[in-house]
């Protein structure tokens, strides 16, 4: 069985484990999985080829809503504004089982040459950026269409439904906008029929083939958006003690942040991690700017951890900002969780 075939396999298992009686079942499925191999590399290579962005995911929508709909499924579309969900019922009671997928690609551009390769441009936070399923949505993607196909050709034996979910905006809505698994939850897509448990398929490219990795506890971390504003005193960048430097405090504050990790949690228990992925200040080589705003995330795997860190967090910031000649953290507003403004 080659490694596609057993990433459907692992799909299908998975949904057949409460929903299918089973003798025979491992040799049934290996049989159909074999068989829809090809489609199922067809499909993950377009959407390779084809990648579309948060909320943005309407040819990639179309395309999945049509082999469902071919395969006889009840499909609703536009869920979240362009997820896709279907419903497959089972010829005897019992459970309803979702199984989940994400769609959208990242604003990365594709470095390799394959016949597939995406050439896509697009526009992001008000830049032209290249467009790449760099996380592996193209291929969670096709194996849920190949695993929707599969099931339904065993549908007489299922006990049960199976409620096929591809969502939308996994890696973030686009800013102003709303989008993801929070708006479809809040539209009831595990309503009507309720859902008894539902599953997500991740792939890695880290991980060796034929492999299933799994640990008590969390494993697909919290990811969490801070946004921290370091507001200075503009001066001509010659006589930087006649202003406050929000490029120097900023630097200053990203290094504190990593100490947060390295010198102030417990790793031993989960681990964490905190990264600042933009930082945007200033307009001219000799004019020291009034502000200078950072975005990054938050990954962490237990609440409790989660608390801290966003607490250290505002601490690291507002300590260092005030070092840097910045009013006291009590004159300042705070904001929900991990957004944290500081003044200098």
């Amino acid at each position: 069985m080659s490694n596609r075939t057993w990433l459907i396999v692992v799909g299908i298992f998975v949904a057949t484990q409460l929903a299918v009686s089973q003798p025979a079942l491992k040799s049934q499925i290996d049989k159909l999985a074999d068989q829809i191999e090809s489609k199922v590399i067809d499909w993950r290579r377009h959407f390779h080829q084809n990648p579309e962005l948060s909320n943005r995911e309407f040819k990639t929508a179309e395309k999945i809503a049509a082999h469902l709909k071919s395969l006889g499924l009840e499909v609703t579309t536009g869920v979240a504004k362009t997820g896709v969900v279907a419903l497959l019922k089972g010829g005897k009671p019992g459970p309803v089982v979702a199984l989940r997928a994400d769609m959208d690609a990242l604003p990365v551009t594709e470095r390799v040459d394959l016949p597939f390769t995406s050439k896509v441009r697009s526009t992001y936070n008000g830049q032209e950026v290249g467009v790449m399923h760099a996380c592996g949505h193209d291929t969670h993607v096709a194996i849920l269409m190949g695993v929707a196909e599969v099931l339904t050709t065993m549908k007489d034996n299922l006990r049960g439904s199976v409620k096929f979910i591809f969502q939308p905006a996994e890696e973030g809505a686009p800013e102003g906008e709303e989008g993801g698994a929070e708006v479809m939850v809040k539209e009831g897509v595990l309503e009507n029929p309720k859902v008894d448990v539902i599953f997500g398929l991740h792939i890695s490219a880290q991980e060796e083939s034929n492999t299933i990795r799994y640990r008590p506890g969390g494993v697909m971390a919290a990811a969490d958006r801070f946004r921290i504003s370091v507001k200075g005193r503009q001066t001509h960048g010659a006589y930087p003690w006649e202003g406050v430097d929000p490029i120097v405090v900023s630097a200053q504050i990203i290094t504190g942040l990593q100490t947060i990790v390295s010198r102030q949690m417990q790793l031993t228990e989960n681990p964490v991690v905190v990264t600042v992925g933009m930082i945007h200040g200033g307009v001219r080589n000799n004019i020291i700017p009034e502000e200078v705003e950072m975005v990054g995330t938050i990954r962490t795997l237990d609440t409790l951890m989660q608390k801290i860190v966003h607490d250290k967090i505002r601490r690291t910031a507002f300590s260092i900002a005030q070092s840097g000649g910045g009013v006291h953290q009590s004159q300042l507003p705070m904001e929900r969780r991990s957004h944290t403004t500081t003044r200098s």
